[in-house]
C-alpha cells in the first residue's frame, strides 16, 4: 500500500465535503465592509468631536472670600457673531451647589477671558463652568 491509501480521513468517511471558497469569500466581503463603515463613522466621530463650537476652560478660582468666590475663565467659539450664556456654579464642602449665575457674553471676539463673582448663600469651597451655550 502506498502512503496515499493508507491515510484515513473522517471527512470522506462520514460525507463531510470542504467548505467551498464562495462561502469563505461572502464572510470576508461582510467583514470587509462593516469594517469599512466602521472605520469611517469613527474618523467621523472623532474629527466632529474634537472640533466644537465652543470650547470653555476654567483657568482659576479664589475662595479668599467664601460668600463671594471669583472665577476666570476662558472661552473660544468658531463664530465671533454668535451670543453665548455660561453658566458658572460655586459649590460647598459636601459639593452642593450654593450658588449659580448665568453670564451672558455679547458677540465679538472669537477669545474671550472672563473674571466673574458668583455670589452664595453659604460658605463655597470650590468654582467651575457647568455649561456654555449658544444663544
Amino acid at each position: 500500500m502506498s502512503s496515499k491509501e493508507s491515510q484515513f480521513d473522517y471527512n470522506d468517511r462520514y460525507g463531510i465535503k470542504p467548505s467551498t471558497s464562495k462561502l469563505n469569500q461572502t464572510w470576508v466581503r461582510y467583514a470587509t465592509l462593516f469594517a469599512l463603515v466602521g472605520g469611517a463613522w469613527i474618523l467621523w466621530a472623532g474629527l466632529h468631536h474634537s472640533n466644537p463650537a465652543i470650547r470653555e476652560d476654567l483657568i482659576s478660582f479664589t475662595t479668599q472670600d467664601p460668600r463671594n468666590p471669583v472665577i476666570r475663565y476662558s472661552v473660544q467659539r468658531q463664530n465671533g457673531s454668535q451670543v453665548i450664556t455660561c453658566t458658572l456654579t460655586a459649590r460647598d464642602i459636601d459639593k452642593n451647589i450654593v450658588g449659580q449665575i448665568d453670564d451672558s457674553i455679547p458677540a465679538g471676539e472669537t477669545y474671550i477671558e472672563r473674571t466673574i463673582t458668583i455670589p452664595t448663600r453659604a460658605d463655597a469651597v470650590n468654582a467651575g463652568i457647568a455649561r456654555c451655550r449658544i444663544l
